[in-house]
This record gives C-alpha cells, sequence and structure tokens, in this order.
C-alpha cells in the first residue's frame, strides 16, 4: 500500500525532547503529529514565524503543564519536527 503521509524528520534533540513529555502529553503530540503527516491540521495549533516562513506549533495543554511542538510542513518531502519542550511561561522563550 502506497502512503500519502509524509515522514517526519526530527531535528537535533527534539525526539528525545518528545519522549521526555509525561505519557498523556506524548501521545496527544504524537497522534497530532500523526494528522499534521497526513496533510491535516492539529487540534490546537499556531503560527511561528519568528522562527521562520511555515513554521508551526502544536499547543498541548494538560494537567501536568503546557506543551509544545515546533514543526514545518510545507516541504513536500516531509515534516520537520524542530522542537519540543514544556512550556513554563506566559511568552516563548528565545531560547526554545
Amino acid at each position: 500500500m502506497i502512503s500519502d503521509e509524509k515522514e517526519i524528520r526530527w531535528v537535533g534533540s527534539a525526539y528525545d525532547d518528545l519522549l521526555a513529555f509525561p505519557d498523556e502529553p506524548r501521545r496527544y503530540a504524537g497522534f497530532q503529529l500523526g494528522k499534521v503527516q497526513g496533510g491535516l491540521d492539529p487540534d490546537d495549533w499556531k503560527p511561528f514565524d519568528d522562527v521562520g516562513a511555515g513554521a508551526r506549533e502544536i499547543r498541548i495543554r494538560e494537567t501536568s503543564g503546557n506543551y509544545r511542538v515546533m514543526y514545518v510542513a510545507k516541504f513536500e518531502e516531509a515534516v520537520y519536527v524542530l522542537h519540543c519542550f514544556q512550556k513554563k511561561t506566559r511568552a516563548t522563550s528565545k531560547q526554545d
């Protein structure tokens, strides 16, 4: 079977950072990335052009905290996951 899903390419430590999320946010992030692979929008996202054109963040709100998955899906060959982190302040820090 030929799939129309894009592959996910992890940049830097993004994959390890995602694996460090608690169970529920990690599973939710995986489900949302699956939607992105299929060409759909995640349930809760916003553009993040500060990083670069086409960059987006998946917003995850859980009892354990707020989490973000930054990605770019505009390229035909793959979805690039740039960064995964727990958000600890209202504004995303420049480091993240």
